[in-house]
């Protein structure tokens, strides 16, 4: 069938509308209608080669739709429901039978290879391959090829617009804070980055029952909505040294910080902000290689621990809908932080989000 995706060419070059051909669903596949897809950060970086993710490609991981079709093989899901698309696993590795998809022995393959496992792809121009099921989905289209596994069913209650971002963004930063670092109530929190990720851990840290919740950005209309979503502080990094003002603030620094950016030298200061026994969950990406100094000693001595969260130690079936009733009970309000652009603004969308203008763009593609 025939399908309107946006393509990556080559890296930096722009997302480009373009009509592709989408091949026969194999039995475990699931065709979805896409309605709207977030672009992630993590969209971006691929584009732009941070990660050797093969090109031309269709990329986007934060897609909602409606099924229009199932494989032979598929009973969790039927045609009419409406999904959030997340990240892929291969169910049955080590870290997937403990219940733990975003650790997956394979996740590379499955999530950033731009091909199903065996390398093949579903997309195609005029005979050329193009490479699609980036995290299980390629959402930046019309029409994306998911599987059971990461599938999650929505309720009426949520826009389609709404959930899309969930299926990334959101999840990892709440749950970075809810189910990676499980702080408890009267914790202390630290956030590095008040972009979704970290408005997401942000408001996660007001349902944790967190007492000081501090939100660390340069970007002042950002640290204003931290404010608003729950953050007790706020340090704009143009003006204060940040680990210094969280020690002014707490007097011995905090149980907890989730680095958000990706940046090496605000993953340091997440360290060193930390209290005794204090944990430094690192959640942003940077380019392959980068690497981080940190004094040995600040870790040792205090018991301090430095983890990384992918996805936030996310099992989307469980997570998405304890976070979507949030939502409904006005707990956990991520729309504020959503911007909506119509699918052929997809450029505009992704240079707002880089300027800084906008925190998370959500395009919207399909009825």
């Amino acid at each position: 069938m025939k399908i309107t995706a946006a393509v990556t060419e080559s890296a930096h070059a722009p997302f480009a509308l373009q009509e592709l051909e989408l091949g026969d669903l194999r039995a475990d596949e699931v065709l979805v209608r896409v309605a709207a897809a977030g672009i992630c950060h993590t969209d971006l970086i691929m584009r732009d080669q941070w990660y050797p993710v093969p090109l031309p490609a269709v990329l986007g991981h934060e897609g909602a739709g409606i099924v229009e079709r199932v494989g032979s093989a598929v009973t969790q899901v039927a045609p009419g429901e409406r999904v959030a698309m997340s990240f892929d696993s291969c169910g049955h590795c080590p870290t997937c039978r403990m219940g733990r998809p975003s650790y997956c022995h394979d996740f590379w393959a499955y999530n950033f290879a731009s091909s199903r496992p065996d390398g093949t792809s579903a997309l195609s121009r005029e005979g050329e391959l193009i490479h699609g099921h980036f995290f299980g989905q390629s959402s930046f289209a019309t029409h994306a090829v998911a599987s059971e596994r990461n599938l999650v069913t929505l309720p009426d209650s949520i826009p389609l617009e709404v959930a899309a971002p969930f299926g990334c963004g959101i999840q990892t930063g709440a749950g970075g804070v809810l189910d990676a670092l499980r702080a408890p109530a009267g914790s202390t929190l630290a956030v590095f980055g008040t972009g979704a990720v970290g408005l997401s851990a942000i408001m996660a840290g007001v349902i944790a029952g967190c007492t000081t919740i501090i939100g660390i950005d340069r970007i002042g209309a950002r640290l204003e909505l931290a404010r608003e979503l729950g953050a007790t502080h706020v340090v704009d990094t143009g003006e204060r040294d940040a680990p210094a003002e969280i020690q002014r603030i707490t007097g011995f620094g905090v149980d907890f910080s989730v680095e958000t950016t990706g940046v090496p030298g605000l993953l340091r200061q997440a360290v060193d902000c930390l209290a005794p026994c204090g944990t430094c969950g690192v959640i942003g990406a940077a380019a392959m290689g980068t690497e981080v100094s940190l004094d040995t000693n600040t870790i040792l001595v205090a018991g301090r621990s430095v983890r990384g969260i992918v996805e936030g130690d996310s099992v989307p079936r469980s997570l998405l809908p304890r976070l979507i009733t949030l939502w409904e009970q006005g707990r956990f309000p991520v729309d504020r932080m959503m911007t909506y652009y119509d699918f052929d603004q997809i450029d505009e969308a992704a240079r707002h989000a880089e300027e800084g203008k906008v925190i998370k763009p959500v395009l919207r593609i399909g009825a």
